[in-house]
């Protein structure tokens, strides 16, 4: 009768054992994010916790963005961030980095989009600047002349606008439609969001900042300005294979 007892015992402290014990590691791998997303993925800044969004906390800046948004839901974000009324040189090159790096994921490009977080105020006027940037600027890096690659730096500046036979000189011979195609969207934030990514970035939101939002919305991870698009390729197909979602 005894050892009877000892065995249910056993048992039910086995089965306490088996539901609890899971819970115990998830919460300590939530308290520890590196051990699970490795040692490799050590480029950016991780969230902890990270900062939960959902999509009615996004709205498009233009038509576009608007029409594009559902293009978000279970993909994986590559956020810059326009933390001013318009996009200077620092912030522009980041956003041109991520074009490239889109590129550099390959077959896992599909899980992803880019992504822009107007967070201060810019007009219409340079939202559609900024689109033609992203748009039409990665051709003069590819001719290899010093001539484009100076006036790449040119139009880096946001007082520099893209208009008139400027525009026609970056189109080439290219087809108008097709080139003035971007897969860039704008959103502006709500305000929580807002102050939230204030509170995490180190020193307030800054030109050429970029951050990580998985596919359920949680924004995970950042970087500060200057990053290297390689690094970031880096963490981002680690993410990616061993998420599963997006």
């Amino acid at each position: 009768m005894k050892k009877q007892q000892n065995k249910n015992r056993a048992l039910i402290v086995l089965i306490f054992a088996l539901s609890v014990v899971p819970v115990i590691i998830a919460v300590f791998l939530y308290v520890n994010p590196n051990l699970w997303l490795g040692s490799s993925v050590n480029n950016g800044r991780l969230i902890v916790p990270p900062i939960l969004s959902h999509p009615k906390d996004f709205a498009g800046f233009d038509a576009f963005s608007t029409s594009h948004l559902g293009e978000l839901k279970g993909r994986w974000l590559i956020a810059n961030i326009v933390p001013k009324s318009e996009c200077n040189e620092i912030c522009l090159d980041a956003i041109l980095k991520t074009r490239q790096l889109r590129l550099m994921l390959g077959k896992d490009l599909a899980r992803t989009r880019r992504v822009v977080l107007i967070t201060g105020g810019m007009s219409v006027n340079a939202g559609q600047q900024l689109w033609l940037k992203d748009s039409l600027l990665w051709r003069l890096r590819q001719t290899g002349s010093q001539k484009d690659e100076a006036l790449f730096q040119q139009l880096l500046k946001a007082d520099k606008k893209i208009e008139g036979n400027l525009m026609g000189q970056l189109l080439g011979d290219a087809d108008p439609k097709a080139a003035m195609n971007s897969d860039l969207i704008r959103l502006i934030p709500k305000q929580n969001i807002i102050d939230q990514l204030h509170r995490v970035a180190i020193n307030g939101l800054a030109d050429g900042m970029l951050f990580l939002i998985d596919p359920l919305g949680n924004v995970m991870m950042w970087y500060e300005p200057g990053f290297d698009p390689y690094k970031v390729k880096s963490d981002l197909l680690h993410l990616l294979k061993i998420s599963q979602i997006g």
